[in-house]
C-alpha cells in the first residue's frame, strides 16, 4: 500500500502536548481528558507510536496501551500528526531470520524508523511486531526513497556487535545507482573522497553500463554520512535520477538507488555472510523509466 493513499479532507497541523502527571491514572483516560480528542483517535495515536513516557530514572518511550498506569512524577508527551496517523504502512520482506538478528528488504518511501510522531509506517516497527518477543535494535540506516537490503540486530549484545561492525568500516555496502550524464568510461572507476558534513566520507562508483544520456553504477561506500551517495555523484555533476532532493531536473520517477549487498564476517560464527536481493529485481527497478 502506497503512503499516498490519504484520505481527501483536510487535516489540522501537527501538534505536541506536555504534561508533569500529578496522580495515578490510566493513560487514556488522562489523554481524552487532558486534549478534548476522541477516544478512538487517541487509542489510533497510542498504537501508532505518538505518547511518550519519561519516568524518573529511566529512559524516554513511548507507550501504547490505554490502559498503562501514570505514575504521580512521570512526564507525558502526545505528538500528534492526524495525516501521518493516516497514511498507509508499506510491507517489506524478510530474507532471512537468523536468530539474532534479521535481513530485510525495505522497499523505497519506506521509513527506516518513525519519529517522534509515529513509527507505524516504519521498518523498525515492521520488525518488531515480527518479533514480539524480541528486543529489535537499528543498527544502520537507509534513505527513505531509496529500496533495499537493511539488517537488524535481536538483542542488546547483538546491536553492540553489528555496530561495531559497521562503525570499523568491515561490512561491505554495495549499491546500484543510475545517474545522469556519462559519468566515465564503461568499466572505470571514480573515487570521491570529498568530506561531507566536515567529516570523512568515502564513494567508489564503477560504471557498469550507458546509454546516451545516462550511467548505471556500481557503488561501494566505505563511511555512511547522510545521503553520502546522493550528495557525492550530485557534486560531480551527475545526480541521481529520481532524486527530489538533489537533481533539480528530476521527473517524476523513484530514486534510481538501491542497496542490493551487505557482506560481513558474523560476529556469532565466524562464517563469511553475504546477503542479497535478486539480480532480475534489481535490474528491473534501475532500468525501468
Amino acid at each position: 500500500m502506497s503512503h499516498s493513499l490519504l484520505p481527501t479532507q483536510p487535516f489540522p497541523p501537527a501538534k505536541t502536548w506536555r504534561w508533569p502527571i500529578a496522580e495515578p491514572a490510566p493513560v487514556l483516560d488522562f489523554l481524552a481528558a487532558s486534549t478534548g480528542l476522541g477516544e478512538n483517535a487517541l487509542r489510533d495515536c497510542l498504537e501508532k507510536g505518538g505518547v511518550w513516557l519519561k519516568r524518573p530514572g529511566q529512559g524516554e518511550r513511548r507507550v501504547r496501551k490505554g490502559k498503562f498506569l501514570l505514575w504521580a512524577g512521570d512526564r507525558l508527551a502526545l505528538c500528534y500528526d492526524a495525516r501521518l496517523l493516516a497514511m498507509a504502512a508499506l510491507h517489506a520482506i524478510c530474507l532471512y531470520n537468523q536468530g539474532r538478528y534479521s535481513v530485510w528488504e525495505k522497499p523505497a518511501l519506506m521509513l527506516s524508523q518513525g519519529s517522534r510522531f509515529g513509527d507505524h509506517c516504519s521498518l523498525l516497527r515492521q520488525v518488531e511486531k515480527t518479533f514480539p518477543n524480541k528486543t529489535i535494535h537499528l543498527v544502520h540506516r537507509l534513505d527513505r526513497e531509496a529500496r533495499g537490503v537493511m539488517l537488524f540486530a535481536h538483542d542488546r549484545q547483538a546491536a553492540a556487535a553489528f555496530s561495531r561492525l559497521f562503525q570499523s568500516r568491515a561490512v561491505e555496502k554495495r549499491y546500484r545507482a543510475r545517474v545522469a550524464g556519462r559519468l566515465a568510461t564503461v568499466g572505470e572507476t571514480v573515487r570521491i573522497d570529498t568530506p561531507l558534513d566536515g567529516k570523512e566520507a568515502l564513494t567508489e562508483a564503477t560504471v557498469l553500463t550507458q546509454d546516451a544520456a545516462t550511467s548505471l553504477l556500481d557503488v561501494r561506500i566505505a563511511t555512511g554520512r547522510l545521503h553520502q551517495i546522493r550528495r557525492h555523484l550530485a557534486g560531480l555533476g551527475h545526480p541521481l535520477l529520481g532524486d527530489r532532493r538533489y537533481n533539480r531536473r528530476c521527473r517524476r520517477e523513484a530514486l534510481q538507488l538501491v542497496a542490493w549487498l551487505l557482506a560481513f564476517t558474523c560476529p556469532f560464527s565466524g562464517e563469511e555472510k553475504r546477503y542479497q536481493l535478486a539480480p532480475p529485481e534489481l535490474l528491473d527497478i534501475l532500468t525501468t523509466r
